[in-house]
């Protein structure tokens, strides 16, 4: 009863606690320092982590053959988007064969849940996830992204081109 009694009076100071926390970490640092092959830890601006090619990551806006968006300003990415981070303005071509065209589309990528929704929406392959995921920036403003950076950012190299032709397209009802 009295090894009982003793271990609860014991328990009741904190000193005994912290020195075996700081055991246990030093035990870890010491491992660690001389055992780096096996430490899960990614050095992180040095070595960067690979992705799987399904990774979801910023928004990229595909452009057409001739370099112009292939967005049709149908809004189904908007409607579809849960975090609601879409907002586009649309208005009508000059071109009659085109209905209507963004004038205005920009995402804030800080309410943005990369869920994927717009992409799986979007008719016309015009919306992307890419495989870009950093994103600095010194402030909040930076975080909403216009036409001129998600579709024609230098990273992306004059644009990425969708797969889907606008002929095909029309002539499957599209």
């Amino acid at each position: 009863m009295s090894v009982v009694q003793n271990k609860s009076e014991l328990s009741k100071w904190y000193l005994p606690g912290i020195l075996t926390g700081l055991g246990i970490t030093f035990r870890h640092l010491v491992k660690n320092l001389f055992n780096k092959k096996q430490m899960l830890t990614l050095n992180y601006p040095e070595e960067k982590y690979e992705y799987s090619p399904r990774f979801k990551g910023n928004h990229v806006l595909t452009v057409k053959k001739d370099g112009s968006l292939r967005c049709t300003a149908c809004m189904l990415c908007a409607t579809n988007c849960p975090a609601e981070c879409i907002n586009i303005v649309a208005s009508e071509h000059t071109d009659p064969k085109v209905e209507k065209y963004p004038v205005k589309y920009e995402i804030d990528i800080l309410r943005c849940v990369f869920c994927g929704f717009c992409e799986e929406a979007c008719p016309v392959d015009a919306v992307r996830m890419g495989p870009e995921w950093q994103t600095p920036a010194p402030n909040g403003s930076k975080f909403v992204y216009d036409i001129n950076h998600l579709a024609y950012r230098p990273q992306l190299k004059g644009g990425i081109q969708s797969i889907v032709d606008d002929d095909e397209r029309h002539k499957s009802g599209i």
